[in-house]
């Protein structure tokens, strides 16, 4: 979490502003007057909005912001008005988690729309809220909208200054195969067992377990992701709880100590969402509690059955992705190494543009994507590189590609940086060393039953003292290490070349 690369501080930047936004929230439905049920359901909407939206372009994201209501008031009245029936609000859930999840297939917007209208629904659950409470309800989440759109566009914006690299789309498919309508059947069958033995175990705080199978679910690939998100769902959760006995419970419910201590708790959620999925969860799970005790029903054991509704949701996700439509973790390990190495190439190819001289090269969009899809390559790693992880000739290869791509992220940084000096020369042999490393990602990209291309061995060159040159020599080193992980069988013991 702290030694995550963080270009341009962005992630700092980021959750302080998510800071402002939901404070501006809160602040706007406290001036007006409203509850304070109605102030958590606009924090969190809040929060929500400055979270998910994640469009590639500023524009993208003032629509998205301005669609989030549509997605959302629905849901909300629709939850608040079954809040009496409970099999038709059960079946009404479990529609709105297959058409959040399936909406993905509309790219990062559909994605944060679908997320926005079941964690509506999900609040409703939350806050008890009943149809009474619907018209400040609307205007909490309004108001709070209205805030998060200021903060994110007026008060501190950010992506004007520095464009927000697009997401990266999920993998390739069609039909069931098709990663959004898959896991629209995995999320809905999880959520429904979720639902089930929740409910069983809890008639009043069964909606946990279904948050959990749910948020499993998103921006994973594969079954191993899936299984090891679970794991760091619980680890984080449990965690949590520790804290909440320590700090939420003595609190009371006391308003200035807790909005304080929430605060922190949403700077983290954000700060740490990218490099560790476990301390996001620690902080929800803090922050959760500390939301029960402005509401009065917080104790010890209902942060203990929050434990439980976790286990549930966790198992129901566990047992979804391994019996319905699994895909497995090599598959989703294969493309996003790929897409990752493809990256390179077009980062370096636009750093040397930009150092021969051409105004319109930009390698500053495609270092950003390289950081974003190499999160991707983590997570996709996850399982094998696990401590639990059995299998010990992956693991060990894992490691080594996770060493060496973030050894190619590494120079890649370098050679950005190089290549925004406008000093920096451009000469004949970095045209050379360009080809060598494109060369060196077509040979790790071919077909592995196809014809392997030609790439030059490296022997004991020594790094040249240019600095682009260093950095080319660098990335060229790592590409071709790459072959010893990535072109053997994957069961077979890995052998490191001196």
């Amino acid at each position: 979490m702290f030694v995550a690369p963080d270009p341009g501080l962005m992630r700092l930047r980021n959750s302080l502003r998510a800071v402002v936004g939901v404070g501006l929230a809160v602040a706007a439905a406290q001036v007006v007057g409203l509850s304070v049920t109605a102030s958590i359901a606009g924090g969190l909407a809040a929060l929500l909005a400055l979270f998910t939206v994640l469009d590639a372009s500023v524009r993208a994201q003032r629509v998205t912001t301005a669609l989030l209501p549509v997605a959302g008031f629905p849901v909300l009245a629709l939850a608040t008005a079954l809040h009496g029936l409970p099999l038709a609000r059960d079946l009404a859930f479990l529609a709105v988690v297959f058409a959040g999840v399936h909406a993905r297939r509309w790219g990062p917007r559909g994605h944060a729309l679908g997320i926005f209208a079941f964690m509506n629904f999900f609040i409703t659950q939350f806050l008890h809220a009943v149809p009474a409470q619907l018209p400040e309800l609307f205007a909490a989440v309004g108001l709070a909208l209205l805030a998060a759109g200021a903060a994110r566009f007026v008060l501190w914006p950010i992506e004007r200054r520095t464009p927000p690299p697009a997401a990266p789309p999920g993998l390739p498919g069609t039909g069931l195969a098709r990663p959004t309508t898959r896991q629209a059947f995995q999320a809905t069958a999880a959520c429904a067992f979720a639902l089930g033995i929740g409910q069983a175990l809890s008639e009043d705080r069964w909606y946990w377990a279904v948050g959990t199978a749910w948020w499993i679910f998103v921006n994973t690939a594969s079954r191993g992701e899936t299984l090891v998100r679970g794991f760091r769902r619980v680890v984080g959760t449990v965690t949590g709880i520790a804290a909440g006995l320590l700090v939420a419970v003595p609190l009371h419910g006391a308003p200035a100590p807790t909005a304080a201590l929430v605060a922190v708790c949403v700077f983290g959620i954000f700060y740490t969402a990218a490099p560790s999925y476990s301390w996001m969860m620690f902080f929800v799970t803090v922050m959760a509690g500390l939301l029960y005790g402005l509401l009065g029903v917080l104790h010890p054991g209902l942060l203990l059955l929050r434990f439980q509704e976790t286990a549930i949701g966790a198992l129901g996700a566990a047992l979804a992705v391994v019996l319905v439509l699994p895909v497995t973790t090599h598959a989703a390990n294969d493309a996003w190494i790929q897409r990752a190495l493809h990256c390179v190439r077009a980062c370096t190819a636009a750093s040397l543009d930009r150092l021969a001289g051409h105004p319109d090269a930009d390698p500053a969009p495609h270092a950003a994507e390289l950081e974003l899809l190499l999160g991707r390559v983590r997570m996709a790693l996850g399982p094998l590189v696990h401590p639990l992880s059995p299998l010990r000739a992956r693991k060990a290869r894992a490691r080594q590609v996770l060493e060496l791509l973030d050894a190619c992220a590494r120079e890649v940084r370098g050679l950005v940086a190089v290549a925004a000096d406008p000093q920096a020369s451009h000469d004949a042999r970095l045209a050379a060393a360009c080809w060598r490393v494109e060369a060196a990602v077509e040979a790790l990209t071919a077909p592995r039953d196809g014809v392997r291309p030609a790439v030059s061995a490296m022997g004991s060159r020594p790094y040249p003292a240019e600095p682009v040159l260093a950095h080319l020599h660098g990335l060229e080193h790592a590409l071709l290490a790459l072959h010893v992980p990535l072109r053997t069988h994957p069961r077979a013991p890995l052998v490191v070349s001196a």
